[in-house]
């Protein structure tokens, strides 16, 4: 643990993380449920999400969700038929037409019903088991960082996500990672701006805790050059020397 706890600082230090990188661990028995950790109640996921990435160590089961999108995601209760035929996100005014809400739900990637019986979701800087997957909420250009380290990682592959602007983070940033073993990034959704701390310039994603370490060092290696120089917006400043030369050219000419 001590290696992932001294990795994850190093990583929110080199990015500036303004929060801490989520680990969450999928428990399929009762038995697993750790002790001595605080049990939601009345909590959506994303903001079991919110309170870890703030510090805490918490349990969400199906009896503490309050999201039933979210409750459905991960197997916990069966989806309410308002929201299964589109009724629900159209009376939210998300969508204008049933059927495009319906849609989306169908493409709902989801845990078998009844299987899951409760997520545990902690800091990675004070974890005490590795976790299934990894969720980092924070501003978009330091989450760039993540899918360019992924992308090294991968061989260049292209990152190819998967978001209905919906349940960004039960879904995007959860379960499509764990299902599909995948780095999957979203951007967002009503649901979490409307229910969280999460700011308008900041989004979520979510990768397979397996990958972490490679994707660590890989940020350590951006950061010796890369990092630094694109924060450093040096091809803007040579642009705005080129403008500002032009500018005393053309007010020479006008005096001459």
């Amino acid at each position: 643990m001590k290696t992932l706890h001294s990795n994850s600082l190093q990583v929110k230090q080199t990015l500036g993380l303004s929060t801490s990188m989520v680990g969450v661990k999928f428990i399929f028995s009762e038995e697993e449920i750790p002790g001595g950790i605080e049990k939601l109640t009345g909590h959506r996921y994303c903001q079991a999400l919110m309170k870890a990435r703030h510090g805490a160590h918490v349990i969400l089961d199906s009896e503490g969700i309050a999201c039933p999108a979210a409750a459905a995601a991960f197997g916990f209760n069966p989806l309410p038929e308002p929201l299964k035929n589109g009724k629900g996100l159209f009376g939210f005014g998300i969508v204008n037409e049933d059927s495009t809400g319906k849609t989306m739900f169908e493409g709902m990637t989801t845990l078998p019903q009844g299987k899951l019986k409760a997520l545990y979701l902690f800091p990675l800087e004070t974890a005490t088991i590795e976790p299934d997957i990894v969720v980092v909420e924070d501003e978009t250009e330091k989450l760039m960082w993540f899918a360019l380290a992924n992308l090294n990682i991968k061989g260049g592959q292209r990152v190819e996500s998967s978001t209905a602007i919906l349940q960004a983070t039960c879904v995007d940033a959860t379960t499509i990672p764990y299902l599909q073993q995948k780095f999957n990034m979203s951007m967002g959704c009503y649901g979490c701006r409307d229910a969280t701390d999460i700011c308008p310039n900041e989004t979520v994603l979510g990768f397979p805790f397996k990958d972490y370490k490679a994707i660590a060092q890989s940020i350590e290696f951006l950061s010796r050059k890369t990092i630094s120089n694109s924060r450093g917006k040096n091809a803007l400043a040579m642009l705005k020397r080129k403008e500002a030369e032009v500018n005393i050219k053309s007010l020479n000419t006008i005096t001459l």
